[in-house]
């Protein structure tokens, strides 16, 4: 693996893998100074996910550091919080909430998270990784028939199959009547958005595909037509070459630009896992022909508020 320094800062960045990844060292991220946040920065654009270990964050530092990084979100658009924070969305593996699907974080809504950052609370001692994938490699990689057909694809994401909704019918005993009657409130929420299949990154000026497990439906496509687009599009961004998988231990923090990433936690483990996400706000993607992203559905303006 290459180790590289950082000129801005006193970083050490070592890649993982050749298209996607770095685990970053020298740096403690409750006390970092400005020139290590752009530092990291520079270093998340270019490798789309970073790994830190050994962090040793609480919810309140969680936030305090998202916040460095842009306005935070409310933990999800759908689901009430789980912590006294509400920017924080709390995943454990008892609350039947896995994220076991390629998919790019809230694209059901027009304005998806620029930057996720999770942080491992508790990890099982086997299984449970992460894998990332690099969406701009994915859009690079495709031939140029389907390169130019992408480019002009606009699709429908919905929350109709979030991983973070809970499944209540398995988990009476764990929750008050109360509890459950909030969570189906809450799911029963309906999100539909509009984006272009390939995005400008507003920062690099990349394109990326913008696809993942929220995505179903093509616009101006049958439904077998767009679910065999999608997934030869999407077998594009998951190919081995471009992705990275990260084995998790208590205290890590991962960071990801979920505008040139998708993501999928493996359901392999038993026993305990939770992790928590906050994530910063992102703007409605745009297509090459300068079209943005338009909300069907649902109001997510106090998702964005974080209120």
């Amino acid at each position: 693996m290459t180790i590289d320094t950082l000129d801005s800062h006193r970083i050490d960045v070592r890649r993982q893998t050749g298209r996607t990844g770095a685990e970053l060292s020298g740096i403690d991220l409750r006390d970092a100074d400005d020139a290590a946040i752009a530092a990291l920065r520079q270093a998340l654009l270019a490798h789309r996910v970073v790994f830190l270990r050994d962090q040793s964050l609480d919810s309140a530092a969680h936030i305090r550091f998202a916040e460095r990084l842009g306005s935070v979100t409310l933990g999800h658009p759908t689901l009430p919080p789980l912590t006294a924070d509400p920017e924080v969305l709390k995943l454990e593996s008892q609350g039947g909430t896995a994220a076991n699907q390629w998919h790019t974080d809230v694209t059901f809504v027009e304005r998806p998270p620029t930057f996720s950052i999770l942080r491992a609370v508790a990890i099982p001692e086997v299984g449970g990784d992460t894998l990332w994938a690099n969406t701009v490699a994915g859009y690079e990689d495709l031939p140029d028939d389907l390169r130019t057909l992408a480019d002009g694809l606009r699709a429908v994401h919905s929350n109709a199959h979030d991983y973070s909704r809970l499944d209540t019918s398995r988990y009476k005993t764990a929750f008050t009547e109360e509890q459950i009657e909030y969570y189906k409130h809450f799911a029963a929420l309906s999100y539909e958005t509009e984006h272009p299949v390939v995005r400008i990154h507003p920062e690099t000026g990349e394109r990326a595909l913008l696809l993942g497990g929220f995505a179903y439906r093509l616009v101006g496509h049958g439904g077998l037509e767009s679910t065999d687009l999608i997934r030869i599009l999407q077998s594009y961004i998951t190919r081995p070459e471009n992705t990275v998988r990260w084995k998790w231990r208590k205290g890590d923090v991962v960071i990801w630009d979920n505008r040139s990433t998708q993501h999928y936690a493996t359901a392999d483990f038993s026993g305990h896992r939770h992790v928590q996400r906050v994530t910063t706000n992102g703007e409605r993607a745009v297509g090459l022909d300068g079209r943005e992203s338009v909300s069907l559905q649902g109001d997510a303006s106090d998702y964005y508020r974080a209120a």
